[in-house]
């Protein structure tokens, strides 16, 4: 067990397999509807890729950000050169997933005419795809600050690419401030989604 979990490889693929063995498990049940199936495998594709986006945003707000004054001088290079660069790796590409898969799950249900318009738009609108709707643009604009704002600042912040000092510590500060924008419309967006998902049973 210890070669499989002292390596991220491995045990990202035990995951994996756990998970075929689950889904082997429910189709011996007999009852599964592909179509249905299908669908569901865009939400799952859509949650995970928005669990990694929000657990790392939520990650920089809640204990790189606040600790980094803690941190001793000497040491905090190694948060700017290794940490920071491989987290916002991880972070913008979960940011990409999360919106492809979104608008896949949206368009698979047959509700992003819907969703997209907040309401005004497409057959039989609801409750729900307003909800779902007003998630998907607080998230698509969460999308935007990471794509265009927070990773372009960073890379100058974190001497990716060549800037002056007054340069970085402007551009660290409009990353954090965008940062932090991103985790204030996170609540809202999580709420619109559940409430749509649970409160008005949007497919």
């Amino acid at each position: 067990m210890g070669a499989i979990l002292e390596n991220l490889t491995r045990t990202i693929i035990a995951g994996a397999v756990l998970t075929v063995l689950l889904f082997l498990m429910y189709m011996g049940y007999d009852d599964m509807e592909g179509a249905t199936f299908g669908k569901y495998l865009w939400r799952f594709a859509h949650v995970l890729s928005g669990v990694m986006w929000i657990g790392i945003l939520w990650y920089f707000n809640f204990v790189q950000i606040p600790n980094m004054g803690k941190i001793p001088d000497e040491q905090k290079p190694a948060i700017g050169k290794v940490i920071a660069p491989a987290a916002l790796f991880w972070f913008r590409w979960g940011a990409m997933l999360t919106i492809i898969t979104g608008l896949g799950l949206a368009a698979a249900n047959g509700y992003i005419v819907e969703a997209i318009s907040l309401g005004l738009a497409g057959t039989e609108p609801t409750t729900g795809h307003r909800m779902i709707g007003v998630g998907m643009w607080l998230g698509a604009i969460m999308w935007f600050n990471v794509w265009f704002i927070i990773w372009p600042n960073q890379k100058r912040a974190l001497g990716i690419v060549d800037a002056d000092a007054d340069s970085k510590a402007k551009s660290a500060r409009t990353a954090m401030l965008f940062s932090r924008t991103n985790t204030m419309l996170s609540l809202p967006m999580l709420f619109a989604m559940v409430s749509a998902q649970n409160l008005y049973s949007i497919s």
